[in-house]
C-alpha cells in the first residue's frame, strides 16, 4: 500500500520491517549526497529531509509544509533555522495525495538566515528524463526499519533503479538486488521531500523529490517502491519562485 514517508516521531504506524535507506551507506555530514541535505521538523512533531538548493533555499515535498504548522530547517542540531516564507505549488493537491494520485508534490522553504557552510547547494539536474534501468540516488533522514525509529534522523544515502514507465509525473524506484519482491533498499518514514540525485563523477544534480513508498509487492511499509516526483515539469514554477524570493539557482 502506497503510504507517505512523512515522519511522526510519537505516531508511527504499524507495518512490516524493511531495510530502508538503512541498507545504504550511512553518509558522513558534509560528504557525498549528505552535502546537500537537511531536515525539515514541524511543530507538530513531523520530520521531512530537504535539499539545499541556495544558502538559504530549500527543495522539499508539498505534502511535508502544506499543513498550517511552524516549520523549522535542522542541520546540525537545535534551535534549527526559521522559515521566512513557505512556497507550494500551486498545483499541489492534498485530496489528490491522500487519494494515491500524482500531484506536483513540490514545496521550497526560504530560511531566515543562511545554511551553515557545511551544507552546500545542489545543482538541478540539466537531464528531465529517465528510463527503466537508471540509477538514482536517494538520500535522508529516514528511520532504518518500518514502525520504528531507528536510524531517525542520521543521514544515509542508497542507489535505486527506475522501473515501470517512468514520465514526467511520477517515477518509481527499486532496490536493484530485491526487485521489490522482498524488502529491501527504499525510501522510509523521514524520507518524504528526499533528493533523487543523478550522480556522475562525485557530484549530485537532483531530478526529483521522494513522495511515498511501498512495501514489498505493493504492501504497506517500505522497502518495495520509493515514488519520486520528477522535477522535470516544475523546473520553471521553482525558478520562478526562486526569483521571487530573491534567489537564482543553479541548472
Amino acid at each position: 500500500m502506497r503510504r507517505p514517508v512523512l515522519a511522526f516521531f510519537l505516531l508511527l504506524s504499524a507495518c512490516g520491517a524493511a531495510a530502508a535507506l538503512a541498507g545504504g551507506a550511512r553518509v558522513a555530514r558534509g560528504t557525498g549526497a549528505g552535502l546537500h541535505i537537511v531536515m525539515i521538523e514541524g511543530a507538530r512533531g513531523n520530520l521531512c529531509t530537504g535539499t539545499a538548493l541556495a544558502r538559504d533555499l530549500v527543495l522539499t515535498a508539498g505534502h511535508c509544509v502544506a499543513p498550517a504548522s511552524t516549520y523549522r530547517v535542522v542541520t546540525d542540531g537545535p534551535p534549527g533555522h526559521a522559515i521566512r516564507r513557505i512556497a507550494v505549488h500551486p498545483r499541489y493537491s492534498a485530496e489528490d495525495y491522500a487519494a494515491g494520485r500524482v500531484t506536483a508534490d513540490i514545496a521550497l522553504l526560504q530560511l531566515e538566515r543562511p545554511l551553515p557552510p557545511g551544507v552546500l547547494p545542489a545543482r538541478l539536474a540539466p537531464k528531465t528524463a529517465v528510463k527503466p534501468g537508471d540509477r538514482l540516488v536517494v538520500a535522508g533522514f529516514g528511520v532504518t526499519m518500518a514502525g520504528s525509529d531507528n536510524g531517525l534522523r542520521v543521514p544515509r544515502q542508497a542507489t535505486l533503479a527506475v522501473t515501470g514507465r517512468p514520465g514526467t509525473l511520477q517515477i518509481r524506484l527499486i532496490d536493484p538486488a530485491t526487485r521489490d519482491r522482498r524488502a529491501g533498499l527504499g525510501a522510509c518514514t523521514g524520507d518524504s521531500g528526499a533528493p533523487a540525485f543523478v550522480a556522475h563523477d562525485g557530484s549530485y544534480a537532483v531530478i526529483g523529490v521522494v513522495s511515498w513508498s511501498t512495501g514489498p509487492g505493493g504492501t504497506e511499509g517500505c522497502g518495495g517502491l520509493t515514488g519520486v516526483t520528477p522535477l522535470a515539469l516544475h523546473l520553471g514554477w521553482i525558478v520562478d519562485a526562486a526569483r521571487r524570493m530573491g534567489r537564482a539557482i543553479g541548472r
